[in-house]
């Protein structure tokens, strides 16, 4: 579930309903978002997200599931969350965990990393089906993001938020199975208008390349990786100076799916400390 679920976490990826601000004494903006998701015009899951973005520290936290007939098929939930470190223009991830559950079992992703660099890597129960796969080397696992720290872009400092350097980007992601790519190009910008925001957003084309991990058979991991058919579009969080998804599109084997936010928030500088 989670393998096949990581490149949409930079928007998307997805997810969180209500988790809790990270805890510290600085204070932090602290950014909520609730997604709904789409499949061919069909409302087929809810998502949100919460990241406390302080001075010098972050964490995000997510969840998602699938809702109305969707989860009668499938009942799929979600839950990611990630801590590290913040300078200007990079994002550190310290700690990722993962938790993905249906009907039939229940599997817990962790890794810690420091600076890019994947440390330990703990998956229970164990993936079994290992065959025809991309092999994974250490050097996959050098200078590479976690899905949920990906939701967080930091701009170059002195570089405007919305334009040109919010998306042009190379995020290269390890999820704890499998390593991809995501490259953001600068495709215009729209002006949105949210519960919680209205301004000029960064709309960005996106190629995601399967590195390592992927089925070298599998017929989604083609798709996708000659998909030109996928757009997010970025908000601004000025005082941590990064963006972050408001809404992803992408064509995908099943069709049409859209992951947009029903409600962004941003307050500023409140303190991450007591939850």
């Amino acid at each position: 579930m989670t393998r096949r679920t990581g490149f949409l976490a930079p928007a998307l990826a997805l997810a969180l309903i209500a988790a809790p601000p990270a805890s510290g004494r600085a204070a932090a903006d602290v950014v909520r978002a609730r997604y709904a998701v789409s499949l061919v015009g069909i409302r087929i899951g809810d998502a949100a997200a919460v990241g406390a973005l302080g001075p010098d520290k972050y964490r995000i936290d997510f969840t998602a599931r699938l809702t109305g007939v969707a989860a009668m098929v499938a009942d799929v939930k979600m839950a990611l969350s990630s801590t590290g470190t913040m300078q200007p223009g990079v994002v550190s991830p310290a700690t990722y965990a993962t938790t993905s559950a249906n009907a039939q079992e229940t599997r817990t992703v962790r890794m810690a990393m420091q600076g890019g660099v994947v440390r330990a890597v703990s998956i229970v129960p164990p993936w079994t089906d290992l065959e025809g796969r991309a092999p994974v080397t250490e050097a996959h696992k050098r200078g590479v993001l976690d899905p949920t720290s990906a939701f967080i872009m930091p701009v170059p400092p002195g570089q405007p938020l919305v334009g040109p350097a919010a998306c042009n980007r190379r995020i290269p992601v390890f999820d704890g199975f499998v390593r991809f790519d995501l490259t953001l190009s600068y495709a215009g910008t729209r002006e949105a208008a949210l519960p919680g925001y209205s301004g000029p957003v960064s709309v960005c084309a996106v190629r995601y390349a399967p590195i390592a991990g992927h089925k070298l058979q599998s017929r989604s991991a083609r798709f996708m990786a000659q998909n030109r058919d996928i757009e997010v579009w970025l908000a601004p969080v000025e005082r941590a100076h990064v963006v972050v998804p408001v809404r992803v599109a992408l064509a995908t084997l099943a069709g049409a799916a859209v992951i947009e936010a029903v409600e962004f928030q941003i307050d500023p500088g409140v303190s991450a400390g007591a939850r």
